[in-house]
């Protein structure tokens, strides 16, 4: 704040215009809280119930595992990855739930396990789960 003293000293007095930098800063928050609120994106995944637990009711999940070969196995039983297409059709032709649980290997190829699902999708698959497995070691528990 400049005070003038009489005619001695210069008339004009240069304060800074708030107003225009407060608009800008409120214009440009609503622009981030827009951008931030948009790129909050949800990744829509069903993962098979603890079978450790007894009062679970006895389940109907169908899991491929695809091993490291490439080898594809549906609920333990194998299938010659030529045939997946067709066998799974057979299962999905009459059940109401659409599911099925993805297990690879950590070896796998990542495009033979694409390449399945999308076998899987074809043949009336809706949703696709993950079963993921630990990758870490599990910590001993404490005293041993």
């Amino acid at each position: 704040m400049a005070i003038s003293m009489g005619k001695t000293g210069s008339s004009s007095i240069s304060d800074p215009n708030m107003t225009p930098m407060i608009d800008v800063l409120l214009v440009l928050l609503v622009i981030f809280i827009l951008v931030q609120m948009n790129l909050q994106r949800a990744f829509d995944i069903q993962l098979p119930v603890d079978k450790d637990n007894p009062n679970q009711v006895q389940s109907d999940n169908i899991i491929m595992e695809v091993g490291a070969d490439g080898s594809v196995r549906i609920n333990t039983q194998a299938v010659q990855p030529a045939a997946l297409g067709e066998f799974l059709t057979q299962i999905y032709k009459d059940r109401p739930s659409k599911i099925i649980f993805v297990k690879a290997s950590a070896d796998a190829a990542y495009g033979r396990v694409i390449e399945y699902i999308d076998i899987a999708r074809d043949s009336g698959v809706t949703v696709i789960g993950a079963v993921l497995t630990p990758t870490l070691p599990t910590a001993a528990p404490p005293g041993d």
